[in-house]
């Protein structure tokens, strides 16, 4: 299991690294940007090898990477013929551009996953009840387990998230249903209640439901290419979203901070992913390739947010930040960033059972 899981976390995360570099890098050479080096990982370098201006670098350690660009550091001096070349003299706004591509060509990775998983197939759920709370509207309305519920309002259904999705937003209307029991068609009507649940953040909510529980059978759900484009577009939006709202969650209180994860747990779940299948592991890593893309967008120095945080207040200004503020605010972020680095790393140790330590030990030590 250790061994899988090393093997599955160095390939997670070196698809992201590359690909969230990779966009930096295609909008630098886009720009007419000058490109020195292209890194995967940091550290010790591995091997190298240097085509035209630009080194191919594989560093030791693969918790990130970089692109190093022509004049990015400011007081950088370089011969006259490299000036228009120079990062830090293009317009504002191609600089903003180069920055922001890093993020965006993770949330297209995640794009590209989803629409592929969906052309492959994805496990649904049917329709088919599979438990029923007592004293419900389900109850009430007759509906028994094991039926399946085929139309409500006209609108027919094929997996229980249109149930899920039709009932949330009823707002308490009776529901026309049509349910196929043994065979036979039954029309029934069900008004669904307001009942006291939780949400996904933990958060109590008033909701309304009508008792159902979905049973555990399944079927593979498959689309043509536009219309798993279309699904993945979709479900990029929703994760995204779910991202930013855990995010701001966070930062309530609302979420508690110990279910954080580090490498080690991304290693323990890529493992794990990658066990199920291919499918399982794919779908991981468009999750991760979107907290990643979504996490660098924080207005945090160091991070391309803080990046472009300063390149919108020039813009607006029309006039650069003073140097040593900005270097000021990068060293703040970087001082932050390995607080939550440790932070977040710890968190993993104490949520690590006995077993996976030793395994992990074992491992290093023969």
């Amino acid at each position: 299991m250790i061994g899988i899981s090393i093997a599955s976390v160095v390939v997670l995360l070196g698809v992201l690294i590359f690909v969230h570099e990779f966009g930096h890098f295609l909008m630098a050479k886009r720009a007419g940007v000058g490109v020195l080096k292209f890194s995967l990982g940091f550290g010790p370098r591995i091997i190298g090898k240097k085509i035209g201006e630009t080194e191919y670098i594989l560093s030791l350690i693969p918790l990130g990477g970089y692109v190093k660009l022509l004049g990015e550091s400011p007081g950088e001096e370089l011969p006259e013929e490299d000036q228009t070349r120079s990062f830090l003299k293009q317009k504002v706004w191609k600089r903003i551009f180069i920055v922001a591509a890093g993020p965006l060509f993770n949330i297209l990775l995640a794009l590209a996953i989803f629409t592929l998983v969906n052309m492959i197939g994805l496990p649904v759920l049917t329709t088919e009840i599979g438990s029923i709370q007592p004293d419900s509207a389900a109850i009430e309305s007759g509906i028994k387990m094991g039926d399946r519920i085929t139309v409500i309002d006209g609108k027919s259904l094929t997996k229980w998230d249109q149930i899920s999705e039709i009932v949330a937003k009823c707002q308490g209307r009776p529901l026309r249903v049509t349910i196929l029991r043994n065979a036979v068609s039954l029309d029934i009507t069900v008004k669904p209640r307001s009942m006291k649940t939780r949400n996904i953040f933990g958060e109590e909510i008033e909701a309304y439901r009508i008792g159902i529980s979905p049973s555990p059978n399944t079927v593979i759900e498959r689309h043509n290419p536009l219309s798993a484009f279309g699904e993945g577009i979709r479900q990029t939006w929703v994760i995204s979203k779910l991202t930013v709202i855990s995010i701001y969650k966070l930062f309530q209180g609302v979420i508690s901070p110990k279910t954080l994860g580090g490498p080690i747990l991304i290693a323990q779940i890529a493992g794990a992913q990658a066990k199920e299948g291919i499918v399982h592991f794919l779908l991981f890593m468009a999750l991760l390739s979107i907290n990643l893309a979504i996490l660098n967008l924080l207005p945090i120095p160091v991070l391309d947010g803080g990046h472009l945080l300063f390149y919108g207040i020039e813009m607006a200004t029309g006039r650069e930040i003073n140097l040593r503020w900005r270097e000021m605010a990068q060293q703040v972020g970087f001082f932050l960033l390995i607080l939550l680095m440790i932070f977040v790393f710890m968190i993993d140790i104490e949520r690590l059972n006995l077993k996976f330590i030793n395994d992990f030990i074992r491992t290093f030590t023969g």
